[in-house]
């Protein structure tokens, strides 16, 4: 696929790099996370985040596939949930000769300006979990977000048997999959499941904004049997500790569990599944996501192109009005198959 030119809109990140040239470096990991690439492409890497266990384990898997692929990544650089230091990082990308970049942007609508200048100077783009609004990428990399939210619903919406009431503990809404979650979650509810009381509680991806609205809510709705938790990363420790500080952390099977929910598929979230403590995840590929965003970072350094249509890996590429998109499998985790080693949240640390 060949990334159109487009005349870069991004004046005023200008002034931002500027100030942001100093501090872009105490966002930097050390050089030893990259590998000898010899005379291969440079891949510039920005990592999203390190508050969840969920992109710890993302970056674990990049590190060592960066080493066993032999990835001439540029030393890796963490935005750390904000936009502006992203900027910044892929502009220090831009200075010492990326061919491609992995990026995994939270604000999916403020980085629009960012392609824009990168597609200019032909440096294509991964984006890894998210799917900028706007702005060229190379490929997406990411699972279908529509059907963690319908997966969720319809385990959820079973196991209450069509009636109760539910917290749904939604992402951030500026964010593509916090609204994928989001709506396909609604959708299916109001369709499937219309006796089931949806309280949508946005917390921006925070766990402890999700541990005070939970908190309100069960004040005023203590017979809330239901929880759908979008990234248990952030989600599934501070809910486990209110709902046992509230003795209402009752076992699967037990009489008055509450039915949780999540999205991730960290081991943490197979531990509580194995405890009875929730009762399903959706598992994220954290190890496909790693592999698959140097695997098209390196194509795309190297001219390579891709179509829409089945992969060689159980996936399906589609077209995007701005790219390309291979939407990875994320299977549904219940107590029937925690144990499945295939699951990257058995295999990690």
């Amino acid at each position: 696929m060949k990334l159109a030119r487009t005349r870069s809109t991004a004046a005023a990140v200008t002034a931002v790099l500027a100030v942001m040239s100093l501090a872009t470096a105490c966002n930097r990991e050390s050089t030893a996370a990259t590998a000898s690439g010899g005379d291969k492409p440079a891949i510039g890497i920005d990592l999203p985040r390190s508050d969840t266990d969920f992109w710890n384990s993302y970056a674990q898997y990049l590190k060592k596939d960066i080493k066993t692929d032999g990835i001439n990544a540029l030393p890796v650089s963490n935005s750390q949930n904000d936009v502006t230091k992203l900027v910044a990082n892929v502009q220090v990308f831009q200075n010492t000769g990326a061919k491609a970049v992995v990026m995994a942007p939270q604000d999916t609508g403020a980085i629009a300006s960012t392609l824009d200048t990168l597609a200019a100077k032909k440096i294509p783009v991964v984006s890894v979990d998210t799917r900028p609004d706007k702005g060229d990428v190379y490929m997406v990399v990411r699972a279908d977000n529509r059907a963690y939210g319908t997966k969720a619903c319809e385990f959820l919406g079973k196991q209450l048997g069509g009636k109760g009431k539910v917290a749904e503990f939604q992402g951030s809404l500026d964010s593509i999959n916090g609204r994928d979650r989001s709506e396909a979650f609604a959708e299916c509810m109001k369709t499937k499941f219309p006796k089931i009381k949806v309280f949508e509680l946005p917390t921006d991806w925070k766990g402890d904004v999700a541990s005070a609205k939970l908190q309100s809510l069960l004040a005023q709705h203590p017979d809330l049997n239901g929880i759908y938790m979008q990234a248990g990363g952030a989600f599934l420790q501070p809910t486990l500790a209110l709902l046992e500080q509230k003795k209402l952390l009752k076992p699967a099977g037990q009489k008055g569990h509450i039915s949780i929910v999540s999205n991730d598929g960290i081991p943490q979230e197979f531990d509580a599944i194995r405890k009875g403590q929730i009762d399903a995840t959706v598992s994220q590929p954290a190890d496909l996501y790693a592999k698959y965003a140097l695997y098209y970072a390196q194509a795309a350094a190297e001219g390579k192109t891709f179509k829409p249509g089945p992969t060689d890996h159980d996936s399906t590429i589609i077209k995007l009005p701005n790219g390309l998109e291979d939407q990875l499998a994320a299977p549904l985790v219940t107590k029937d198959n925690v144990d499945d080693k295939s699951l990257w949240g058995n295999n990690v640390g």
